[in-house]
């Protein structure tokens, strides 16, 4: 099965937590990394490069931190356009059909700040639902989230731990 991680994190080089899973990620077979920010610094998106690349993979993962309970802005820019009316949903929009879609988040708080009645009020799941939803109308099986908590706190050997469970999560056959 081919892989596609769509690493959006907008300072890369200053991420320990996503840096290091890309870098780990990128090192297994059938398994294509695509840094949003590197490769559109200007923020001006191949669309038809980009659909390309989605129709030569079977799975999909969205890689970013946790940003204001969303992804990016990158990210969601990417979406608005690559995901087209007629391409990915809608009349003839059965592009990404049978596809496998994967959100990997990270989070500055620990897990328990996102549990019902956690800091945050809501789990990961609830906050994650508008992917799952955009994976609902694209045709895509949404796979659970892969998230990191608390990644101010993880010390190497954790980080090397979660990067590793992280690539036999996303490579696992199913």
């Amino acid at each position: 099965m081919k892989t596609l991680v769509i690493v959006a994190h907008p300072n890369l080089e200053q991420s320990r937590v996503n840096k290091h899973l890309a870098e780990v990620i990128e090192k297994y077979e059938n398994v294509t990394v695509h840094r949003l920010y590197d490769v559109y610094p200007d923020e001006t998106i191949d669309i038809v490069r980009e659909q390309e690349l989605l129709l030569a993979h079977d799975r999909i993962v969205f890689q970013f931190p946790f940003y204001w309970y969303s992804a990016p802005s990158l990210l969601k820019k990417w979406m608005d356009h690559v995901l087209a009316y007629g391409w990915a949903y809608g009349s003839g929009g059965d592009k990404l059909h049978g596809k496998q879609l994967i959100v990997a988040t990270s989070t500055g708080g620990p897990t328990m700040a996102y549990a019902a009645g956690g800091y945050n009020h809501y789990t990961m799941s609830e906050l994650l639902r508008p992917f799952q939803a955009t994976s609902n109308l694209i045709g895509t099986i949404y796979k659970t989230p892969f998230t990191v908590h608390g990644v101010r706190l993880l010390t190497q050997d954790e980080l090397e731990q979660v990067s590793d469970q992280y690539a036999k999560y996303v490579l696992k056959a199913d």
